[in-house]
C-alpha cells in the first residue's frame, strides 16, 4: 500500500479516496507519532493495518458527517497543520474556503491576543552603595 504523502513528498495529503465519499489524510512511511497525534486532536480518525503491527497508518474524517461538515472539519484543520510546520495538500473537492479563511482568522486572533501580563514588582527605593574604604 503506497502513501500519497510519500508519492508527493508532503507531510498530510488530504484527498477523497477513489470510488468513496471519504476523505483521507495521508501522512508519509514512518510519520512521527506527533503528527498522527494532531491529526486525532483535529477530530480526524486514525487507523492502521495490520491492526497491532502498523505497516500502514491513514487517517480519515467521520463519515459520520454530512460532506459539508467533512470539508468544513478538513478545511479547518489545516491551519493548525501549517502553523505546527507540515507541508500540506489537499484536493480542491474536499476544501472549503469559508471554513478555511474562519480557521485562519481565529489562528490570527488567538496570536495577536496578548498574553496576561503579571504585574511588574514595585522597585525597592535606590539606596547608596555604601563607600568603599581605602586604606
Amino acid at each position: 500500500m503506497a502513501h500519497l504523502a510519500d508519492d508527493y513528498g508532503t507531510d498530510v495529503e488530504i484527498y477523497i479516496k477513489a470510488l468513496t465519499t471519504t476523505i483521507h489524510a495521508d501522512t508519509p512511511t514512518g510519520a512521527p507519532a506527533t503528527l498522527h497525534t494532531l491529526l486525532e486532536q483535529l477530530g480526524l480518525e486514525c487507523h492502521e493495518h495490520p491492526t497491532g503491527r502498523p505497516l500502514y497508518i491513514w487517517h480519515n474524517v467521520s463519515e459520520h458527517l454530512g460532506p459539508d461538515a467533512q470539508k468544513r472539519l478538513t478545511a479547518q484543520a489545516i491551519p493548525a497543520l501549517l502553523l505546527a510546520g507540515y507541508k500540506v495538500d489537499c484536493t480542491p473537492d474536499v476544501f472549503d474556503e469559508a471554513a478555511y479563511r474562519q480557521a485562519v482568522h481565529d489562528v490570527r486572533t488567538r496570536a495577536a491576543r496578548p498574553a496576561a501580563k503579571h504585574p511588574e514588582p514595585a522597585n525597592s527605593p535606590s539606596h547608596p552603595a555604601p563607600a568603599r574604604r581605602t586604606t
